[in-house]
């Protein structure tokens, strides 16, 4: 047992919470306004659940977009599931929060980081939580006519993808605010 309060993780958890509310009030009310989420998760993380030819393209990590077209938001204390269409094919995916790595909405410049952080795993007293790093991220896309009654999801298949943001908002660091 460490001997030391793992603030990291307690970030952590605190920060996962901040998505879970947020995706409950969306499941709930629908998107306010202009915003719309980047969500990258791990997919091999366990509790994922995707169908086989998704997790063929996307092996590693996968980021969707919830803004138009998604249907059946469902947030429970665990994950979000939700109905998406991929290529013209819909499908029902199932994201635990501890397998994201990132949540963004660009409406906002709003986004959080996760890093893998180990229970067991000991640290220093005095380094910086592991679970935001501080980072350039994405600026919104361009501004979208108003949306049509029925909703889009993208996936952004890869960092260069030009539907991807690229630049703008940060995310601080904590210990940024604690004294040296």
């Amino acid at each position: 047992m460490p001997d030391h309060i793992r603030y990291d993780l307690l970030t952590q958890q605190a920060l996962r919470s901040v998505v879970r509310n947020v995706l409950g009030e969306a499941a709930k009310k629908g998107l306010p306004g202009e915003h719309h989420f980047y969500i990258s998760f791990d997919t091999k993380a366990d509790g994922v659940r995707l169908s086989d030819r998704l997790r063929a393209q996307y092996p590693e990590q996968m980021t969707v977009i919830l803004q138009h077209q998604f249907w059946d938001l469902e947030v429970d204390d665990t994950g979000f599931g939700a109905g998406l269409s991929f290529g013209g094919v819909p499908e029902k995916l199932y994201v635990p929060f501890e397998s994201i790595k990132g949540f963004f909405d660009p409406s906002v410049q709003f986004g959080l980081q996760f890093e893998e952080a180990s229970e067991t795993e000991e640290q220093p007293a005095g380094e910086a939580v592991k679970s935001i790093s501080k980072k350039k991220l994405p600026p919104a896309p361009p501004p979208e006519p108003a949306p049509a009654p029925v909703a889009s999801s993208e996936v952004a298949e890869n960092p260069d993808d030009p539907n991807k943001p690229t630049g703008g908002a940060e995310v601080v660091r904590l210990d940024r605010f604690r004294k040296k």
